[in-house]
C-alpha cells in the first residue's frame, strides 16, 4: 500500500478534492468544517482503477499550519500539489514545494483545480507559471492534471495518473524494525486509546509488545485496523490505527512512536548534513525549530568547519535538541524559525558526543559515516532500484568496478544479496530481505486464488506477476529464486506439493464428468459441465480443452491425434477439414476444434485450406 500526501496554498482545494476523488470528508473539526479551511491532519482512502489501494494524508495550507503539514507529508510515496486554476502559484505552494524538496519526495503530480472557474486560455498560461516554478527542482518533469471537483471533470484522469506515478514506486522499506510515528491520539468508546500513523521499516501485529519513544514505556497491541478494516498484520508503507491496551491518551502526544523495544532512540543530539533554501541561510548557534516526521522540537545548531550554512548551500551539524524527539539515521528533518522555512537536512548519527567544531577529523568521519561502508551503499543503492542488473547496480552505488564487484561478492557469498538467473539474458541481482518479503507476497497471492479456485492445480503465471508487480524478465529471475518453496508448474505457479482436494461431492461430479466424455468419445453431448469441474479435468490431464466448448476425453483426444498423424504422413498433401471430418466421423466444429488444438500443441500446422505435419514441413 502507498501513502500520498496533499500540498498547496490555503483554499487551492486540497480538501474538496480529496472528497471527490474518496467520498470521504478528510476535515474532521467541526471549526474546520464551519471556516472551510483545513487546521489538523486530515485521512481518506481510495481504490485506484487498478486496484491498488492508497491512503490519502490531507494537511493544512494556511501558513499558520505548516507545522501540522510536515507532520502529514514526510512520509509519502506520491505528492499531490494542488493549485487551484484560479489564482495560480501562491506563496504556501511556493513553501510546500520547498518542504517537499527537502523532504525528498520525487513523485508528484501537479493537480490545478477549480477548471470550471477559468477558460482554457487562462488554464493554459497558469500551466506555464506552473512549469516555471518547477523548473529546475526535482519535480520539473511532474505531470499536471486538470480537475473541477465540482463537475467532476477530470477526477477519472486524475485516478490514472496517480496510478501511473506509483507503478514505478519502489514497495516500501522492510528491514525488520517496525516504527510509527504517532500523528494523531484519541479514545474510542469500547476500545480504548487509539494512536495512528505510517508504519514504516517493518511489520506489526496484533498482541505485539511496542515501545513508546521517547518515554521508554511498553505497550500491548491490542488491534489494529487499516482503512477502517480490522487487520492482524500490518505492512510498512501503511497507514494504520493501534488500539493500544493499559495507556491514557493522556500519556500519549504526536511526536511520539511506537517501535520494536530497543530498536528506536530517544535522540537528545543528531548529527546531520543539512541544506539552505535559496534566500535562506543558517548560522552557528541559531536557535530554530526543528521537524522531523510529526515531531517538533526547540533546537540549536552548532555547525561544523564554519560560521553559516549560506544561500543554498549545504554543510555539517550537530542539532543539539530541547526535548528528545525518536528518529533514526537516515531521517529527512525540516528547520524552521517561526513561520519561516530556512532549510532541512538528513540524520547521520544519533546521539552523538559533542564535537570540537573546528577539527577538520570531525568533518571527515561525518562524511564518511554519510557515505557509509561499501557494502552499506551498496545494498541501500539496491533497495532502491531492486530488481536489477549488475550493471545498474554498479551505476547507482558510485564505487570502483572492482570495489563494486569484490562488494557484491562478499554479500552475495553471505546471502545478503540474491543474484538469479532468467531464462535469457543478464542476472538478476535482489537483496536477501525482498526476495523473502517476495515470497511472503507470492505465498499470500496463492492462498488468496486457491481459496477463490479450490480445484485449479496452479495460479496462471501471469496472475502472479501481476501480483508481485514485476516485468516479465525480472520475475522470471525472482520465480527461480523462490524455489523449492514456490515453483512453475506447466504454465502456472504453485507451493511445493500442492494438489486440489476434492470434496466428496466434487470427486462425484469429477467422476460424472469424465465418464460422460469417455463415453461420449469425439462427439461428447454438449453438456454443461462446471467450469471448474472442466478445468480440474483439464488440469489432472483427464480432458483437453479444444476451444469452442470443445472438451474431450484425454485418451480419445490421443486417440484421434494419432489417426490426424498417421493419416498425414500417407496423405500426399495437406489434408483439408472435410477430410478430416470424415476421418474421424465428427461434426465439422468438432474437426475445426480438434485440429486448431494440434495446431496449438506444434504438431500440425496450418498451409493453404489444408494441413500438414508440421516436422514434416
Amino acid at each position: 500500500m502507498f501513502v500520498v500526501g496533499t500540498a498547496g496554498h490555503v483554499d487551492h482545494g486540497k480538501s474538496t478534492l480529496v472528497r471527490a476523488l474518496t467520498g470521504i470528508d478528510p476535515d474532521r473539526l467541526r471549526e474546520e468544517q464551519e471556516r472551510g479551511m483545513t487546521i489538523e491532519l486530515g485521512f481518506a482512502w481510495l481504490t485506484l482503477p487498478s486496484g491498488r489501494e492508497i491512503s490519502i494524508v490531507d494537511v493544512p495550507g494556511h501558513v499558520r499550519f505548516v507545522r501540522h503539514m510536515l507532520a502529514g507529508i514526510g512520509a509519502v510515496d506520491l505528492a499531490l500539489l494542488i493549485i487551484a486554476a484560479d489564482e495560480g502559484v501562491m506563496p504556501q505552494t511556493r513553501e510546500h514545494l520547498a518542504i517537499l524538496d527537502l523532504l525528498e519526495v520525487r513523485r508528484a503530480i501537479v493537480v490545478l483545480t477549480k477548471c470550471d472557474m477559468v477558460d482554457d486560455a487562462w488554464a493554459s498560461l497558469v500551466e506555464e507559471d506552473v512549469r516555471a516554478t518547477l523548473d529546475g527542482t526535482a519535480l520539473g518533469d511532474a505531470p499536471i492534471v486538470r480537475v473541477s471537483a465540482v463537475t467532476g471533470a477530470g477526477l477519472d484522469t486524475l485516478r490514472v495518473a496517480i496510478d501511473d506515478a506509483l507503478q514505478t514506486a519502489p514497495p516500501p522499506r522492510d528491514i525488520g524494525r517496525p516504527r510509527l510515528g504517532i500523528d494523531r491520539v484519541f479514545s474510542m468508546t469500547g476500545f480504548g486509546t487509539v494512536v495512528t500513523g505510517t508504519l514504516l521499516d517493518g511489520r506489526l501485529r496484533t498482541g505485539d509488545t511496542v515501545e513508546v519513544v521517547p518515554g521508554g514505556r511498553t505497550l500491548r497491541i491490542r488491534g489494529l485496523q487499516s482503512h477502517r478494516r480490522e487487520v492482524d498484520e500490518a505492512l510498512p508503507g501503511t497507514r494504520i490505527a493501534v488500539n493500544l491496551a493499559g495507556v491514557s491518551t493522556d500519556d500519549l502526544s504526536r511526536g511520539q512512536a511506537l517501535a520494536a523495544p530497543g530498536r528506536l532512540e530517544a535522540a537528545r543530539t543528531f548529527d546531520a548534513r543539512i541544506r539552505a533554501l535559496p534566500g535562506e541561510a543558517m548560522r552557528h548557534n541559531l536557535r530554530v525549530t526543528v521537524h522531523l516526521a510529526a515531531a517538533e522540537a526547540p533546537a540549536r545548531l552548532r555547525l561544523f568547519g564554519a560560521d553559516e550554512v549560506a544561500d543554498s548551500a549545504e554543510g555539517w551539524a550537530q542539532v543539539v535538541l530541547a526535548e528528545p524527539v525518536a528518529t533514526a539515521p537516515g531521517d529527512l528533518f525540516v528547520v524552521r524559525l517561526g513561520d519561516q522555512t530556512l532549510g532541512g537536512g538528513r540524520v547521520v548519527e544519533v546521539n552523538a558526543p559533542r564535537h570540537r567544531r573546528t577539527d577538520p577529523a570531525v568533518i571527515d568521519r561525518l562524511a564518511s559515516r554519510a557515505l557509509g561502508t561499501p557494502e552499506a551503499r551498496l545494498l541501500a543503492a539496491l533497495e532502491r532500484i531492486e530488481p536489477c542488473s549488475v550493471a545498474a547496480l554498479e551505476r547507482a552505488t558510485g564505487l570502483s568496478p572492482e570495489e563494486g564487484r569484490l562488494t557484491l561478492n562478499a554479500l552475495i557469498e553471505k546471502g545478503d544479496v540474491r543474484r538469479l538467473s532468467p531464462s535469457a539474458g543478464e542476472p538478476v541481482l535482489v537483496s536477501g530481505g525482498t526476495l523473502t518479503r517476495y515470497e511472503e507476497t507470492a505465498h499470500r497471492a496463492l492462498a488468496v486464488y486457491h481459496a477463490a479456485h479450490p480445484l485449479r492445480f496452479s495460479m496462471p503465471r501471469e496472475e502472479m506477476r501481476g501480483a508481485l508487480s514485476l516485468p516479465q524478465r525480472e520475475f522470471a529471475a525472482i520465480l527461480g529464486g523462490l524455489a523449492p518453496a514456490i515453483e512453475a508448474r506447466g504454465e502456472g505457479v504453485v507451493e511445493a506439493g500442492w494438489e486440489p482436494q476434492p470434496s466428496p461431492q466434487q470427486r462425484v461430479a469429477i467422476e460424472a464428468a469424465a465418464s460422460a466424455l469417455a463415453a461420449g468419445g469425439l462427439q461428447p453431448d454438449r453438456t454443461s459441465f462446471d467450469p471448474a469441474i472442466a478445468a480440474y479435468l483439464v488440469d489432472a490431464g483427464r480432458a483437453v480443452d479444444c476451444g469452442d466448448s470443445v472438451l474431450l476425453d484425454a485418451a480419445t483426444f490421443a486417440d484421434a491425434r494419432k489417426r490426424v498423424t498417421d493419416a498425414m504422413r500417407a496423405h500426399t498433401g495437406p489434408m483439408t477439414l472435410a477430410e478430416a471430418r470424415d476421418l474421424l466421423g465428427v461434426s465439422r466444429r468438432n474437426a475445426q476444434a480438434i485440429l486448431e488444438t494440434l495446431d496449438r500443441q506444434g504438431v500440425t500446422m496450418r498451409v493453404g485450406d489444408g494441413r500438414t505435419l508440421r516436422a514434416a514441413r
